[in-house]
Order: structure tokens, then C-alpha cells, then sequence
């Protein structure tokens, strides 16, 4: 009896083993979108010298490959324009078939609970925007927080389509963007792969080697305290919730990060180091769009926050295909979510839609700092994306300078010629300005599209 039953074991491992010599990453499922266009990566397992055949259904072209002595195969398969539902076929001693496959555009939406808030947690207007959900043209995937100390080569999720339930505990912000990007792009279907995590610094979204290697960022990461609420160590999250989709093909990332990096001062270097290490891995540089975080009473340093914020507008012109909105006039200086993520959602699709599909040339930007010049008492300051500035209340209290002791004074502010013009009785030789200086200010200079300058200071 015992012998028969060890025969019956060994049978189901070998049957199992049999029927499962094609497999792949759970990221190419079902219901997936691949970018439109392009030459797009699959990959998967199989035994070691097993040739595999893959069949798209929308061309009938066939690839083939074969699995390596690591028991690895990769084919580059070439994706159409916009379209589906198709069907891929991949083959070996076994058969895999994908289907309700769409071609479209494909983002990878990252960063902590304010990238990852969906309906369920109480946003505005939520549960009536869940209501009107239902399109199949969006499909999420969700990855689940897990951590790693090394990289892996696969996660746990699938493709779904977009309903009332899927919507309702995916990405709020993911989805407003996706929804706007199809006004615009019209029958595009649009894939999103949220990968997020609340209360968690960049360092853990970035290889544990690019801290380590980099002096300046390792200093910074070793001040990271334990949190009971998320990973503080460099790498744990890339391992688990990035690396495993490296090479699936994206048009861009979204990224909503930084309140759990208050307190650096060089948070810009730290978002460099992500975003160029991400590129290299994908062997892509695609864009990154990112949110300033929302002015918010951060401890008890006055300027934690908005040293963040800077850093943030910094990158800008540290990072090539880098764009940021800025939300200081939908948040909320008492909570650190704000609620309104539709606005969010939208002002980045209005970004990607302006800089990556050339399809929108309306105004995009809040103002930012160009330049200040100082003419004796006098301080002329500059800004891009400065068409109709305007303050909110007239007036504006929110602009400082300072002269050669560094001590900042208020200073009165008038518009002329879409510049600010500036001047303060205390300081008869300023040599330094700065704007919206503090944790929980909310800008209040606007140009015409509506849209708030960021805070900055031009020593930095």
C-alpha cells in the first residue's frame, strides 16, 4: 500500500512537472495590455534546451526560441497599432494561451499611499466615480507588497479589466490619468501596473547597490528609521515588486512619492539615482512623470516638507524626460492624503498627453523659477510656463529675500510683464529670494491655465 502510494506521489510530480514545462511570469497573463508599436519582450521557462513557439493573433507570425541551460527562454515580438482582443499562443511539450490580449499604452504607476489610495479609502467623489467604472479598454494590474533581499523572478497578480469592484481598490490616481488619456487618445486601450507601497522611502524602490555604491545616498539611507508600516532597507522592494517586470514594456512611469524621504536635503539626488537606475534596467528611457508632494505640517522643522518640495522642482532640470505637477492648491495641510486624486489623476495625463503624445498644447505647467536678477534694491524674478500670472488674492505675501547674512525678510511683490517684481524696505541688498517657503504654505501665484507655482529658492 505504502509502495502504490509513493508510486502515485512520484506519478503527480512528474505529470506536474510534464505539464507545466512552459510557464511564465504572472505579468503576461489574460486580460494584459502590451504597448502598441513596439518591440515587446516576453519571457518564461521551460526545460533546458526545449524550443518554444509563440503565435500572435494578430499578424499569425510565429517566433521561436529556446530555453537555455538556465532553463530560460526570451522572445521580441513585434505589437501593432491600438487594437485587440487578441489571442498569443506559446508552445513547447506544452500549450499556453493568452487571451482578451489589448494593444495600447502602458504606465507603471509606483510610490507610496498616495499613489496607491483608490476609492476604498474615502476620496472625493469615489464611490460615485466606481459607479461609472465599467470599461474595458482599462485594465489594471496590482502588485502585492512584498519585500526581498534579493531579486525575484516572478509576483503574484493578474490582469483585470476595469469595473466597479476592480477600479474601486486600484490606483485612484492610475485610473483618473488612464481615463483622461483616453479622452484624448481616443480608442487607445490603456494598461496600469501598480506597484506601491505606503510609508516607504525611494531607497527601498531602487537596487540595494545603487545606495550602497553611491556615498552620499548610502549617508542619507542609514538616517531611514524602522517602521512598523512598511521596509526602511535599500533594494527590499525592487527585488520583489519591480525587478520581477524589468522588460515588460512601458510607455512611462507615474510616481507619487516622497513624504516618507522628509527631512533629506538630498532627496533630488536620491529620485535621480531611481530614475537612472530604472532606465538602465529597462534599457529604456522612458518618461517619469512625478507629483510634488502636498505642503503638510511635518514635524517640528519648518522646513522639512518644503525642502522636499524644492528638491522635487530641482530634479526637473537634473533629470532629462522628467515632468512634476504641482498640487498645493488641491491638498490639505492637516492630512498627508489628500483626497481630491481625480485632479491629481488628471493634471499627469494632461502632462503625458502634451510631452510624450504631442496631442495636447494647451498649458500644462505651473510657473517655475527661471531665473532672479538683482538691480540695487530691486529683484526681477523670472518664471517658465508664465503666461497670465496672477495672484490669488491680489496680493501676494509668500516672497522673501535676503541679503549677504542670509536672513529672509518679506517683500512686497507686484506683476509686471508676466515677472515678479520685488522689493523690502529691511533689505537694501538682497541677493537671494525665495517662495512659498514653509511646510504647510499653499502657493498663491497662478498662471492662466490655474495651475500654482512651486515653491523654490534660488540658492539652491
Amino acid at each position: 500500500m505504502k509502495n502504490n502510494i509513493y508510486k502515485f506521489v512520484f506519478f503527480l510530480l512528474i505529470s506536474s512537472t510534464m505539464m507545466a514545462n512552459v510557464s511564465l511570469p504572472n505579468i503576461f497573463s489574460d486580460n494584459m495590455v502590451l504597448q502598441r508599436n513596439s518591440e515587446v519582450k516576453i519571457w518564461g521557462w521551460a526545460n533546458p534546451k526545449e524550443e518554444i513557439k509563440l503565435v500572435s493573433s494578430w499578424n499569425n507570425q510565429e517566433y521561436k526560441a529556446v530555453a537555455n541551460n538556465q532553463a530560460k527562454w526570451e522572445l521580441t515580438i513585434k505589437t501593432p497599432e491600438a487594437g485587440g482582443p487578441f489571442t498569443i499562443v506559446i508552445k513547447g511539450y506544452n500549450e499556453v494561451v493568452l487571451k482578451n490580449i489589448l494593444i495600447g499604452e502602458v504606465w507603471l504607476c509606483s510610490g507610496q499611499s498616495n499613489m496607491e489610495m483608490s476609492v476604498s479609502w474615502g476620496i472625493d467623489d469615489g464611490e460615485e466615480e466606481a459607479k461609472n467604472a465599467t470599461n474595458p479598454n482599462i485594465r489594471f494590474f496590482t502588485v502585492p507588497k512584498l519585500t526581498a533581499t534579493s531579486p525575484q523572478n516572478n509576483l503574484l497578480g493578474n490582469w483585470t479589466e476595469s469595473t466597479p469592484e476592480t477600479m474601486k481598490y486600484f490606483s485612484a490616481i492610475g485610473y483618473f490619468f488612464a481615463k483622461r488619456l483616453r479622452e484624448d487618445l481616443k480608442n487607445v486601450p490603456i494598461g496600469l501596473i501598480s506597484s506601491n507601497w505606503g510609508g516607504t522611502p525611494a531607497e527601498i524602490w531602487m537596487q540595494e547597490d545603487v545606495v550602497n555604491n553611491d556615498p552620499l545616498l548610502l549617508e542619507n539611507a542609514k538616517k531611514l528609521n524602522e517602521q512598523e508600516y512598511g521596509p526602511r532597507q535599500p533594494g527590499r522592494a525592487y527585488n520583489a515588486m519591480i525587478y520581477p517586470i524589468v522588460g515588460f514594456k512601458i510607455a512611462g512611469t507615474l510616481w507619487y512619492q516622497g513624504e516618507s524621504n522628509v527631512g533629506s536635503l538630498v532627496y533630488d539626488k536620491t529620485l535621480g539615482a531611481l530614475i537612472t537606475s530604472w532606465r538602465k534596467e529597462w534599457k529604456d528611457d522612458f518618461p517619469f512623470y512625478y507629483v510634488q508632494i502636498a505642503p503638510f505640517k511635518s514635524g517640528s522643522n519648518n522646513f522639512s516638507n518644503v525642502t522636499v518640495r524644492n528638491s522635487q522642482r530641482k530634479l526637473l532640470k537634473e533629470v532629462s524626460k522628467t515632468g512634476m505637477v504641482v498640487i498645493s492648491d488641491i491638498s490639505d495641510t492637516i492630512d498627508i492624503h489628500p483626497k481630491n486624486k481625480k485632479s491629481v489623476g488628471i493634471r499627469l495625463a494632461n502632462l503625458a498627453l502634451t510631452e510624450t503624445y504631442k496631442t495636447n498644447s494647451n498649458l500644462v505647467n505651473g510657473p517655475l523659477f527661471k531665473n532672479s536678477k538683482i538691480e540695487k534694491n530691486k529683484v526681477t524674478v523670472s518664471f517658465d510656463y508664465a503666461d497670465g500670472l496672477y495672484f490669488k488674492d491680489k496680493k501676494s505675501n509668500q516672497f522673501e529675500v535676503a541679503g549677504a547674512d542670509g536672513a529672509f525678510f518679506p517683500a512686497e511683490a507686484q506683476i509686471k510683464n508676466n515677472e515678479i517684481i520685488l522689493t523690502s524696505k529691511k533689505v537694501p541688498k538682497p541677493e537671494k529670494v525665495r517662495f512659498a517657503w514653509g511646510n504647510t504654505t499653499q502657493s498663491d501665484l497662478f498662471n492662466k491655465a490655474n495651475l500654482p507655482a512651486s515653491c523654490f529658492s534660488s540658492e539652491e
